[in-house]
């Protein structure tokens, strides 16, 4: 009874991390584009902490439930979460006009500096707290391990965001620095693969490319963060 207690427990707070950490991703470009004057995601009602809005149906719950369970299922230890909500309409012409590219290159940014900040306070309160036993009640174990699911799957989206994979907020990074400074092949090179980023990141997480790309840097900063 009390084993299925716990596992209800980690898909519980995982579910509701990954929830939080996607949600206030796609959030926060929204409102820094309506910083620079584009209401698109607003007049859309797509600044709401509402979870219905933002569900994508491959990036919210196929890849997730897929990368949790086909481990289990074949006998290995439960897998990581990952995944992305709906993209935030952004009008990036208004947030250029009247903030250049560096206000565009803010908005690419601003789901990124969520994630890691989120997970800066995670630390903090994996730090203050202690570690769990049998002997503390399920409403402290509950709290415990989601500031725990916080901390790795904001780590987790931070680090997948920065990488240079078309249509993520590296890759449009990129675009908007190599517009800024009028190379405009760069930005070319990426509009033109835009439609295949996500077999890119599918190709990333079946695939050992994952081991380097995404765990490494995902483990060096855990190990930064988690006491």
């Amino acid at each position: 009874m009390i084993m299925e207690s716990i596992d209800l427990l980690k898909i519980s707070t995982a579910v509701l991390a990954l929830a939080i950490a996607i949600i206030g991703h796609e959030i926060m470009h929204g409102w820094v584009a309506y910083m620079y004057g584009d209401t698109t995601a607003r007049n859309a009602g797509r600044l709401s902490i509402n979870p219905i809005s933002h569900v994508d149906l491959v990036g919210t719950i196929i890849v997730p439930a897929t990368m949790y369970f086909l481990p289990m299922l074949l006998g290995a230890d439960s897998g990581f979460l990952f995944g992305w909500a709906k993209p935030v309409p952004i009008n990036m012409s208004t947030v250029i006009k009247n903030g250049g590219y560096n206000a565009a290159m803010q908005v690419d940014l601003a789901g990124i500096v969520y994630n890691f900040t989120l997970a800066a306070f995670a630390s903090i309160a994996i730090v203050a707290m202690n570690q769990p036993t049998s002997e503390d009640s399920l409403i402290y174990i509950f709290s415990y391990m989601l500031v725990l699911q916080l901390l790795v799957i904001n780590v987790v989206l931070g680090v997948f965001n920065l990488l240079p994979i078309p249509q993520f907020d590296g890759a449009h990074f990129i675009m908007h620095l190599s517009m800024k400074y009028r190379l405009d092949f760069v930005a070319e090179f990426f509009y033109k693969y835009e439609r295949y980023g996500i077999i890119i990141v599918l190709i990333i997480l079946m695939t050992p490319i994952k081991n380097f790309v995404l765990l490494l840097p995902v483990q060096t900063i855990l190990a930064m963060l988690l006491p």
